[in-house]
């Protein structure tokens, strides 16, 4: 792929001087266009097809950086936006928003560099992102149209997993109606996500896809800070890839083997295997 085409967009005319010295010589990225008006940014991106973008949050006149990074995201190739500010007081919002970076300006050298090989991580998926390649898929419903996602338990994390699924069943039985929503941005639309609605999470990259039962979205989150903000809430990481909502368990099925199977909600459905000498401990944790 040859290098992305860049737009800076900053108010500030020594900002706008800094990115480009900053970006001399740098082959990963081409400028080729410079503008104080995120209105005009807009403008200049569907005619030139920008693959990263340089912004600030305020303008004088028109849209601000947010409202054209949400404008941005119902681009058929979102291009990656960098976001400048003075502090770190607005970098949650620009992550929201699907920022590949968000720099405090000026940064230093090493800091840029950070930067770039981030730009460059974008750019290895710039023209679409793909499905997962490494799912195991056993079957799929002729009516429903289910998939299932096969994963393996170790003999500690079928220990641990037990150990979750407990709590968070003796927790539910008193458990209060959820207010906790994630956000995610999706095609320009910013989306509040009821906790009690995702059925697991799963790891791509630096992203992550959410799974509902329905539909599934990709967002900026690492899953590593969804397992912090899941945790909590009764999710579990039942692998390097997958934080599963436990209160999503709805089947316990026999399989060949003298083996038995976990299954979740949703239309995407993991198995775990849980061995038969825990299978007693399993039945006693949900009553059953």
């Amino acid at each position: 792929m040859p290098s992305l085409k860049t737009l800076i967009l900053h108010p500030d005319a020594e900002v706008r001087s800094g990115i480009r010295e900053a970006l001399r010589g740098v082959k990963l990225v081409r400028v080729l266009g410079e503008t104080v008006n995120a209105d005009e940014a807009l403008e200049l991106h569907k005619a030139v097809g920008y693959g990263i973008i340089f912004l600030g949050f305020d303008y004088e006149e028109g849209i601000n950086g947010a409202e054209l990074a949400q404008a941005l995201g119902a681009s058929k190739h979102k291009p990656g936006l960098i976001f400048i500010a003075g502090d770190e007081t607005k970098a949650y919002e620009a992550f929201e928003l699907g920022a590949v970076d968000y720099l405090i300006w000026p940064p230093d050298e090493e800091r840029m560099q950070k930067t770039l090989e981030r730009i460059a991580r974008f750019k290895s998926h710039f023209r679409e992102i793909p499905e997962p390649s490494d799912w195991k898929e056993s079957g799929t419903g002729v009516e429903t149209g289910e998939e299932t996602l096969q994963l393996s338990l170790g003999e500690d994390e079928q220990d641990k997993f037990l150990s979750a699924l407990k709590n968070a069943w003796d927790f539910s039985q008193t458990r209060q109606p959820e207010i906790e929503k994630l956000p995610v941005n999706q095609d320009g639309r910013m989306m509040l996500i009821p906790y009690t609605q995702i059925i697991f999470v799963e790891a791509y990259e630096d992203y992550s896809y959410v799974h509902t039962a329905n539909q599934k979205f990709l967002t900026s989150h690492r899953l590593k800070n969804l397992e912090e903000r899941l945790g909590p809430h009764r999710f579990f990481r039942v692998h390097r890839k997958y934080l599963v909502n436990l209160e999503m368990v709805t089947e316990i099925a026999s399989l060949p083997g003298s083996n038995f199977m976990l299954r979740t909600a949703g239309r995407t459905r993991i198995e775990l295997p849980i061995s038969r000498r825990r299978i007693s401990k399993l039945k006693q944790i949900l009553g059953m």
